[in-house]
């Protein structure tokens, strides 16, 4: 596994908060019965991906976000490229890009609940060893 430095590219990534190198979801976001499947820890740090019980909650709010940015711009879009048509194109334009892009929303709003509000730092320091024999999981 490679460690990625950058905080914005490991999320986008969807890895680690803590080591920025292990995974944070067990499948590809294409399996979509097991779509929310994660570890409860890192497999490389030990970092909990489940600080509390519940704390997955808030992340509905980051995923109404981007399901409403998804649904401007694709109104936007279809008001200019399709040059203002019927009402029903709009909802169906829109409707379909937003279930398609669902389960990356769902996704995403899981990693940056995890950096944002999930207590743990990027340290480029931080090792497997240490945390195995120091801290329990």
């Amino acid at each position: 596994m490679q460690k990625i430095e950058s905080t914005p590219l490991a999320m986008l990534a969807q890895k680690c908060p803590r080591c920025h190198t292990g995974p944070l979801f067990n499948h590809s976001v294409w399996n979509l019965s097991k779509l929310t499947d994660m570890p409860e820890a890192c497999p490389v740090c030990g970092q909990r991906y489940e600080p509390e019980p519940g704390f997955y909650w808030g992340a509905m709010y980051i995923s109404f976000g981007f399901s409403t940015g998804i649904m401007l711009v694709v109104g936007f879009l279809v008001y200019h490229l399709l040059h203002d048509p019927d009402v029903w194109v709009y909802i169906l334009s829109v409707a379909v890009v937003t279930v398609l892009f669902a389960p990356l929303s769902l996704r995403y709003s899981r990693t940056i609940m995890l950096y944002l509000f999930g207590g743990a730092n990027y340290d480029p320091n931080y090792t497997a060893s240490a945390t195995r024999t120091t801290r329990p999981l």
